[in-house]
């Protein structure tokens, strides 16, 4: 299961400093709007030291993490949605992501052109969420358009489609993101397919400097307040900092985060409030050719979960063979495991559980 997440913001707030850290990127992150033309793509590695812990017990040849990718799309002005600053064509790119991580300066620098003059996150948060309104209202109103006309049929699905367009079309007139707006899984499905730019799920990334690492400034707490009325996640990364941890071996960067009073770097935190937000979960196969963590959605049944390996597994599924990690650290292997009656045989109503080690039994 792929999950690609969108990097948008402002020019300058740090979206390319931050995406180059995060992925080891080679991103152009200048001191000037647009530097960032043609959005820039990295696969990432997903953390999560289970993995290691799983390894530990269980020697393999290989060891593969879950991956993300990140797109860094360039930075969105005013008038974006009318074609400013290149806008359009930048939009268009938020369309294919899974989730959108918007990415607020929360720093003061007078070496970094701010391009509104001044740190707000209020304002800079507002006029991001106007222009992504405005694209998905001339969306919503060109396919009003034409399912009125189908709709004057008595087509019984395009009256139902309808009556939600125009729904969603009096939310973004009134200021509202569909994000913030639908909930009914009816109605969220009819408005997938219109591909609505704020219907995606929103991670707020407050990027401060150095002072700001150990206890939150005035716009970290604006950020954060914003994200509360909203539901929405909130990061608090300095992309400086990230930076520099990108480029430390392993033992180094623990030693460096160690001493800033940190437990794990932004990408960690990242990914698991992306995780949250998405409602996804790890399960984790493991053997000697390899260790690996696999992504699906949370409340998927067995079957569901062998399918993102491969559909054959799902078609031909018969069982799954389940133990956890605690159980793999207390008895040490899996033949004792076995042997205490501690791997569970589960059938297609099993609901995967979050860190669940599975093997799969299936007909070809």
């Amino acid at each position: 299961m792929s999950l690609a997440v969108g990097i948008i913001g402002l020019p300058n707030v740090g979206k390319s400093t931050i995406f180059n850290a995060l992925s080891n990127g080679k991103a152009a992150a200048e001191n000037y709007p647009f530097c960032t033309i043609d959005p820039n793509h990295g696969i990432v590695a997903v953390p999560d030291e289970r993995l290691n812990r799983i390894t530990a017990m269980i020697p393999t040849k290989k060891i593969i993490p879950a991956f993300m990718e990140l797109v860094d799309i360039a930075g969105l002005v005013k008038g974006a949605s009318k074609g400013d600053g290149l806008g359009n064509q930048f939009l268009g790119h938020i369309k294919d992501v899974n989730a959108v991580v918007h990415v607020v300066r929360c720093f003061e620098n007078d070496d970094i052109v701010h391009v509104e003059g001044s740190i707000d996150p209020s304002r800079d948060i507002s006029i991001i969420d106007t222009e992504l309104m405005l694209t998905d209202l001339g969306t919503v109103e060109r396919n009003i358009s034409r399912t009125e006309k189908a709709a004057k049929s008595g087509d019984k699905e395009s009256l139902a489609k309808l009556a939600v367009f125009k729904k969603v079309q009096e939310s973004l007139s009134k200021g509202i993101p569909i994000r913030k707006s639908f909930t009914d899984p009816e109605e969220l499905k009819m408005i997938a397919e219109l591909h609505l730019l704020t219907s995606k799920p929103v991670l707020y990334v407050a990027n401060v400097d150095d002072s700001s690492i150990s206890e939150d400034n005035d716009a970290v707490k604006m950020v954060r307040k914003i994200a509360a009325e909203e539901n929405a996640g909130c990061v608090k990364l300095c992309g400086k900092l990230e930076s520099e941890l990108a480029d430390l071996s392993d033992d180094d960067k623990a030693e460096f985060l160690k001493d800033l009073g940190l437990e794990e770097p932004g990408l960690a935190i990242l990914t698991k409030e992306a995780y949250k937000l998405l409602g996804l979960e790890t399960y984790f196969t493991a053997g000697e050719p390899e260790n690996r963590a696999w992504t699906i959605k949370k409340g998927f049944k067995a079957p569901e979960a062998a399918g993102v390996i491969h559909t054959d597994f799902e078609k031909g599924f018969i069982k799954a063979d389940v133990y956890t990690l605690e159980d793999l650290e207390t008895y040490k292997s899996e033949v004792a495991l076995r042997a205490a009656g501690k791997i569970r045989s589960e059938g297609r109503e099993y609901v995967v559980q979050d860190g669940d080690i599975m093997f799969f039994k299936f007909n070809v």
